[in-house]
């Protein structure tokens, strides 16, 4: 049997519906919301099938180029009321354990991860109690005054949420105040699922699905870009994850504002959701593979960039993500938070020499981006340290 042959004989084995879903995203076709569902149970030929399907559309969409971002993770507070249930990271402002830095200290550390090669601060925090809009500004400005070159990738939608409630101001003049105070971006983070049958059972206390959409398409609207995120590999099922792609997708469509696509894998071990029996342990390797591919073909013709969570999968198995239609590696990070409370135990920092080695074992290509996708550098030499 030839290559040819057994290839034709290969592809003839799967399932009729895969192959027709398959063959119509090769076609440029866009796939439907049940068709992803589908695709986000398959195993066996039908799984390798798709990731091949997956990198070949990531190969057309954005080339040989892997890139990644040189930041500074600022996770400003973790005192926070919310009592989100995938959460180890906050802190009731009772606890010994909870902290809020100030604007100096806070420009400080961006101050120093500037000089360190830094091209972006992605800042987070808690829901904390008593920070108003005034609050956040002044953290912003802080920044801006030590490190006027840094790009402020800054406040999830339901920190703006609360801000805007906090101060009694509109969704779309909090985000003008913190535009005009130097947000240039912002993590589409605190998405979750976008599904109220599953966000009550995550996250009781926190901003609705359409609400989340209000903030985003806001920012949007403002040109404020964003990421786009999902978690998953908790309680959510395959139906919920193809709906939320969907939405995005449809978002997208309509505003043109996230920049790349993040699916956060669950890092379960000290949740009080999976502690309480409520989720499973998190996403199974096939389940991590699944989701970027299907990313890859919802989003094929709306975002370029899918990006992997080195933090959660780990750099092996990021790497791998990276052959299922992914094609940015993440940030440096130089420090986080949040992640690392829950239980991930892959780091919280990956200098850019380790980028550039595990890119090249793919045969691709390393680049420094900005925040935007700007390409800052290539890095299409072979030297040693390049």
């Amino acid at each position: 049997m030839t290559l040819e042959d057994f290839s034709r004989q290969w592809f003839n084995q799967l399932d009729a519906p895969t192959a027709r879903t398959l063959e119509r995203a090769l076609e440029g076709h866009d796939i439907t919301t049940a068709e992803a569902e589908a695709l986000l149970t398959v195993r066996g030929r039908e799984l390798l099938a798709l990731l091949l399907v997956a990198d070949e559309l990531r190969r057309r969409t954005v080339g040989e180029v892997v890139t990644y971002v040189v930041v500074q993770n600022i996770n400003f507070t973790n005192i926070c009321t919310m009592r989100c249930r995938f959460c180890a990271f906050s802190r009731l402002p009772s606890d010994p354990q909870g902290y809020c830095m100030t604007p100096s200290e806070v420009a400080e550390c961006a101050a120093g991860a500037a000089q360190a090669g830094a091209s972006e601060i992605c800042l987070q925090g808690g829901i904390h109690p008593k920070l108003y809009l005034y609050d956040y500004c002044a953290l912003l400005r802080a920044i801006k005054q030590r490190a006027p070159q840094l790009h402020l990738h800054a406040f999830s939608p339901f920190e703006v949420w609360q801000a805007a409630r906090h101060s009694g101001r509109s969704v779309e003049d909090t985000l003008k105040a913190l535009r005009d105070a130097g947000l240039d971006s912002m993590p589409g983070t605190a998405a979750e699922i976008l599904d109220d049958e599953v966000r009550p059972r995550l996250a009781p206390n926190k901003l609705s699905a359409s609400q989340w959409v209000e903030v985003i398409t806001a920012a949007h609207r403002l040109g404020i870009p964003t990421t786009a995120t999902i978690l998953y590999g908790h309680i959510e099922t395959p139906r919920h994850q193809a709906a939320h792609l969907a939405l995005l997708r449809q978002i997208q469509q309509q505003t043109g504002g996230f920049t790349e696509f993040i699916p956060l894998s669950f890092v379960h071990q000290n949740t009080p959701l999976y502690r309480g029996g409520e989720a499973r342990p998190g996403a199974t390797g096939l389940e991590d593979a699944r989701i970027y591919a299907v990313a890859r073909l919802m989003f094929q013709h709306v975002i370029p960039n899918i990006q992997v969570s080195w933090v959660k999968l780990g750099a092996k198995f990021a790497q791998f993500c990276l052959n299922a239609g992914a094609n940015d590696f993440g940030g440096t990070l130089f420090s986080e938070s949040i992640s690392r409370s829950a239980g991930a135990v892959h780091g919280e920092y990956m200098p850019e020499q380790e980028f550039h080695r595990l890119i090249r074992d793919l045969g691709r290509i390393p680049a420094r981006r900005s925040t935007t996708y700007d390409l800052l550098e290539v890095f299409d030499g072979v030297s040693a340290g390049v």
